[in-house]
C-alpha cells in the first residue's frame, strides 16, 4: 500500500473583500493572538458564501476554498482541473504554505518544490546560478548538493548564456525555463506546478511535462500539476481532483475527473453576455441547431451577435476556436468586424469533424493591441457518426478532422 504523502481534512480559505481589519485595534489584536499565536479559527470570520463569480452575493466574506478533504500518495501525479476561479492556485498557495488556511489542516511529508508564478522564490537582484544555490538552500539542501545538480539544471533551462546576469533582466520565458528547472531538479519529495508553464514555448512544454512523468513515475515522487489543456494532464495524470466554486466535486481516477469536468460544460449551449460595459463585446452565440447534434453530412452552423460601445471597430476580430472534449484546439476561423453589422453566422462544411465532442472559445481582439472579450467555452455540440469511408473503424482513433486527399 503506497505512503500517504499529502493529507488535506476540512480545508477551507475565506477571503474578504475591501476592508481587512475588525474596525478597532483592540479586536485586531485579539484576531492575531486567536489566529496567529493559538492557531485558531478566526473569532471575527462572518459566514460567507462559496465562490461562485456568476453571481452576486450579499456578504463581503468569500470562501475561496470551503471543506476540502482528500489524501495524495507517495508517486501519484494528481492533476487539478477546474474553470478560472474554481480555487485551484488558492489550494496550491495553501499547500506550498505561500498562505495559512482559515481553518482545517494541512499534513506533508517530505520537501515541497513549487512553481506558481513567474519569478516565485526568485530575487531579482541575484543571477540564475545565484538563485539556484538559494533555492536550494531554501529546500535545505547543502552546497555541495547543489553544486551536483547544478550543470544539469543549467543545461535544461537552457539559459547557460544568462545564467550570471541578474534574473530581473529574464524576460517571462526564461524566468519560467529557469524556475522549473530548478523546481524539478532539487531534491524535493514533492513538486507542484501551477499553469505557469503555458508562458514556455510548445517545444519547452513538451520537455517539462515529459520531466514531470519522469519524476513521477520513473522516481517516485510526487506532482500535483494545474492545466486547462486536459490532453496535458491525461497524458501525465493517474489521479485528478476536479474543483467547482472552492468545493471538491470529484476526486479519483483522472478518467472519471475528466469527464466529470466535461459533463459540467454541457449546460454552456447557449451563450448570454453579463458584460455589457466592455466597448465590443460577444453579447450572445449558440449553436443554429436546437438539438447541437450534427452528422457528419451535414453543415454545423453557429449564430453570433456583437454589440458595439465605440464608434469604429477599424481592425477589429471576432476568432472563433473550435475545441475538441480535451480542450485542444482543432481549427480557428476569424472574420473582420464591421461596425454596421452585428449579427455573424460561422458554418463549417459537412465532412470536417470526426465523432466526437466539441465547443467554441470566442475571443473579439484587436491583433497586438487589445484583447476585448473572452468566452472561454460555449456552443458545445456533438458529431455522432464517421464518414462512409471510416463507418468500419468505429473503435480506432482516426484523428479529430477530415482532410481533403488525394491518393495516386
Amino acid at each position: 500500500m503506497s505512503e500517504i504523502v499529502i493529507k488535506v481534512e476540512n480545508l477551507s480559505k475565506a477571503y474578504q473583500i475591501g476592508q481587512i481589519g475588525t474596525g478597532t485595534i483592540s479586536r485586531d489584536l485579539e484576531r492575531f493572538w486567536t489566529t496567529k499565536v493559538r492557531g485558531k479559527e478566526d473569532p471575527f470570520l462572518k459566514i460567507g458564501e462559496t465562490n461562485d463569480r456568476s453571481t452576486k452575493g450579499g456578504s463581503d466574506i468569500v470562501w475561496s476554498l470551503k471543506d476540502i478533504n482528500f489524501d495524495i500518495n507517495q508517486g501519484d501525479a494528481v492533476g487539478i482541473i477546474g474553470r478560472n476561479g474554481a480555487g485551484k492556485s488558492t489550494l496550491l498557495k495553501l499547500l506550498s504554505r505561500v498562505t495559512s488556511p482559515t481553518t482545517g489542516e494541512i499534513k506533508v511529508k517530505g520537501r515541497i518544490a513549487s512553481l506558481l508564478e513567474v519569478g516565485t522564490g526568485f530575487h531579482p537582484e541575484l543571477s540564475g546560478r545565484e538563485n539556484i544555490y538559494l533555492n536550494g538552500a531554501i529546500l535545505g539542501m547543502r552546497k555541495k548538493e547543489i553544486t551536483r545538480k547544478l550543470d544539469e539544471i543549467i543545461d535544461f533551462s537552457g539559459v547557460e548564456r544568462y545564467i550570471d546576469t541578474p534574473v530581473k533582466r529574464y524576460s517571462s520565458g526564461m524566468y519560467v525555463r529557469l524556475a522549473f528547472a530548478v523546481a524539478a531538479h532539487l531534491e524535493s519529495e514533492i513538486l507542484i506546478v501551477d499553469e505557469v508553464l503555458a508562458v514556455g514555448d510548445a517545444e519547452f512544454q513538451k520537455k517539462c511535462l515529459g520531466k514531470m512523468g519522469d519524476i513521477s513515475k520513473g522516481e517516485g515522487r510526487t506532482v500535483l500539476f494545474v492545466s486547462h489543456n486536459m490532453g496535458a494532464v491525461r497524458n501525465l495524470c493517474n489521479t485528478g481532483i476536479y474543483l467547482q466554486n472552492g468545493m471538491i466535486n470529484t476526486v479519483g481516477s483522472i478518467g472519471d475527473v475528466i469527464s466529470a469536468y466535461q459533463k459540467s460544460d454541457l449546460t454552456f449551449d447557449e451563450y448570454v453576455s453579463e458584460h455589457q460595459d466592455k466597448a465590443i463585446y460577444l453579447k450572445k452565440a449558440r449553436v443554429s441547431n436546437s438539438f447541437n447534434v450534427f452528422h457528419s453530412n451535414e453543415d454545423i452552423a453557429f449564430d453570433f451577435q456583437i454589440a458595439y460601445n465605440i464608434t469604429t471597430v477599424e481592425n477589429k476580430f471576432l476568432l472563433i476556436r473550435i475545441l475538441d472534449d480535451l480542450e485542444v484546439v482543432l481549427f480557428s476561423a476569424e472574420i473582420a468586424l464591421d461596425i454596421h453589422k452585428m449579427a455573424y453566422q460561422l458554418i463549417i462544411p459537412k465532412e470536417t469533424l470526426v465523432k466526437g465532442n466539441y465547443k467554441l472559445n470566442c475571443i473579439i481582439y484587436h491583433p497586438a493591441i487589445a484583447q476585448y472579450d473572452n468566452v472561454a467555452r460555449c456552443c458545445n455540440f456533438s458529431v455522432i457518426d464517421n464518414i462512409a469511408a471510416f463507418s468500419h473503424l468505429e473503435s480506432f482513433d482516426i484523428g479529430k478532422v477530415y482532410v481533403n486527399q488525394k491518393w495516386l
